[in-house]
C-alpha cells in the first residue's frame, strides 16, 4: 500500500532554501510602499460566496470557471478569495474607514486561490502583492498615474527585466453601457466567425472578445475595433492619466484592446508584461474601479474614488529566473568535540541567541568531521568549537567558515568576539543576504 501524498495539482511547496527570495521581494515592497505612503492591510482568505460573484460579477471568468468554494451547509456559503480587491473594499465599508481618512492607501501580501488549469505561471494557489487607494472624491488622472508608477517602481525594485506596460480607458459606467452596445452591433454580423468561448462572450461580456488570443478572433477584432467610442469627458481624462506618465518618465503603450477580465473596471485598466514568460507574460494588472464601492454597499451619497493593482510573486521570480539562495541561516554553530561537552554546547547556543546572534548546533554530536559537514550545510559564518583543551581552560576555537582563518578567544569574550567579527565582515553578510 502506498502511503505517501502528493502535494496538491496546482500548489507548491516553499522551500528553506527559496525563503530568502521571497522574503527579499516582501522585504522590498514594503520599503517601497512605505515611500508612497501605502500601509499594510490583512483580510481574511475566504469571503461569503456572494461577496465575489457581486463584486467580480457574474460574467467573469473567475465566477464562472475559476472560484473555490468552501463546503457548507448554507445554500451559499463561503469561497477562497481569487484576488484581493474584494476583500479590502469590504474591509473599508464595514469598518467605516472613509470616515477616517480622506484617502485610504493600503497595500497586502497574500495568497489567492483559483480553480483554474494550472500551468506555467499559473497555479490554483498564488501570491500576491498589491495596493488599492481608496477615498472620497478621489478620481483623479494623478492617482492613477501614482498607482502605476508604484507598481512599475516595485518591478524595478525586484529586477524584472524588460517590463511593458500597457494601458487602456473602458470609460465611465456609461461609457461601457454605450460601448457594449457599440461592439455588439460590430460583432453581429460576424458572430459565426468568432471562437466558441468568444460566442458565448458575445452575449456575457463582449468586452472580453477583444483580448481573446485565438487567432482568428484577434484578426477580426483588428479589422473592425480601432478605438473605442469614449465620451469626450472621459477621453479627456484619459488624456490627463497619459500625461501625468509621461512627465514622470513613465513609459507605456496604448493598446485599444486591453479589457482585463473583471466587470468592476472603470475608465483607466493596465496590465505589465515580462520577457522569460512565455505566453502567460503578464505579472501584474489593475485599473480604476470606482463604482465597486457603491455596489458592496458603500455611501450612496459620497462620490468614492478607487484603484489598484496587484503583481503576481511567482510570475516575478520566474521573471528573475532567480535560483535557490545560499544565504547564511545562523551566524555561529557549536561544535562538541565529545558526547560529554554536549552541555556546554546547548548552553553556549542559548547564551548566543540571547544576545541576539543565530546559532545552532548538532543534537545527534558524532564526529567533528560531521558536525563540520552540518555547519557548512546550514551556511553558518562561524563554527564555534568545545574541545577537551578548550573546557579545561575555558576558551573557545572561531573557524571562519568564509576566511578559512581560525582564532581561540576566552570563552566569556565570544559574545563581542562573534559581534565584533560581523561587524568587521559587515559588507561581505549584506552583500550575500541581499541577494
Amino acid at each position: 500500500m502506498n502511503n505517501k501524498f502528493a502535494v496538491p495539482r496546482g500548489t507548491n511547496d516553499i522551500l528553506p532554501q527559496h525563503i530568502p527570495l521571497w522574503e527579499a521581494l516582501e522585504s522590498k515592497a514594503r520599503k517601497i510602499f512605505k515611500t508612497f505612503a501605502y500601509r499594510e492591510i490583512r483580510t481574511p482568505i475566504y469571503e461569503e460566496t456572494a461577496l465575489f460573484k457581486r463584486s467580480l460579477g457574474q460574467t467573469s471568468d473567475i465566477v464562472n470557471k475559476q472560484l473555490l468554494e468552501l463546503a457548507t451547509e448554507k445554500e451559499e456559503g463561503y469561497a477562497l478569495r481569487p484576488e484581493g480587491t474584494a476583500s479590502i473594499v469590504r474591509c473599508y465599508i464595514e469598518n467605516s474607514m472613509d470616515g477616517k481618512e480622506s484617502l485610504s492607501k493600503l497595500f497586502y501580501i497574500g495568497p489567492m486561490f483559483r480553480g483554474e488549469r494550472p500551468q506555467k505561471g499559473r497555479l490554483r494557489q498564488f501570491h500576491q502583492i498589491g495596493a488599492e487607494a481608496i477615498g472620497p472624491n478621489s478620481t483623479s488622472p494623478y492617482l492613477d498615474a501614482e498607482i502605476i508608477a508604484l507598481a512599475m517602481n516595485l518591478l524595478e525594485a525586484f529586477g524584472v527585466k524588460g517590463a511593458k506596460l500597457k494601458i487602456n480607458s473602458l470609460g465611465s459606467k456609461e461609457d461601457k453601457a454605450h460601448i457594449s452596445q457599440w461592439l455588439r452591433g460590430e460583432f453581429a454580423k460576424h458572430k459565426d466567425e468568432l471562437c466558441p468561448e468568444c460566442q458565448n462572450r458575445f452575449e456575457r461580456n463582449v468586452f472580453r472578445v477583444l483580448d481573446c488570443k485565438n487567432e482568428a478572433c484577434k484578426k477580426l477584432v483588428s479589422l473592425l475595433v480601432k478605438d473605442l467610442p469614449l465620451s469626450q469627458e472621459s477621453h479627456a481624462y484619459f488624456q490627463s492619466v497619459q500625461a501625468a506618465l509621461k512627465n514622470i518618465g513613465i513609459a507605456f503603450e496604448v493598446s485599444p484592446y486591453l479589457v482585463r477580465g473583471l466587470d468592476y473596471y472603470t475608465h483607466t485598466v493596465f496590465e505589465i508584461t515580462a520577457e522569460g514568460l512565455g505566453s502567460q507574460d503578464a505579472v501584474g494588472a489593475g485599473g480604476r474601479y470606482s463604482g465597486l464601492v457603491h455596489e458592496l454597499g458603500g455611501n450612496e451619497k459620497i462620490d468614492y474614488g478607487a484603484i489598484g493593482f496587484a503583481l503576481g510573486m511567482e510570475r516575478i521570480l520566474l521573471a528573475r529566473a532567480e535560483v535557490a539562495s545560499s544565504v547564511s541561516s545562523c551566524d555561529s554553530y557549536v561544535i562538541a568535540m565529545d558526547a560529554a561537552y554536549q552541555s556546554y554546547a546547548f548552553s553556549l547556543v542559548s547564551q548566543l541567541r540571547a544576545n541576539g546572534l543565530s546559532a545552532d548546533m548538532s543534537y545527534a554530536g558524532g564526529s567533528i568531521k560531521s558536525q563540520m559537514n552540518k555547519a557548512n550545510k546550514t551556511g553558518a559564518h562561524f563554527a564555534l568549537i568545545l574541545g577537551e583543551e578548550e573546557i579545561k581552560h575555558g576558551t573557545i576555537a572561531i573557524k571562519d567558515m568564509k576566511l578559512s582563518t581560525q582564532e581561540t578567544v576566552d570563552i566569556r569574550d565570544i559574545i563581542d568576539s562573534i559581534r565584533k567579527k560581523l561587524g568587521h565582515n559587515s559588507s561581505v553578510i549584506a552583500k550575500e543576504r541581499s541577494d
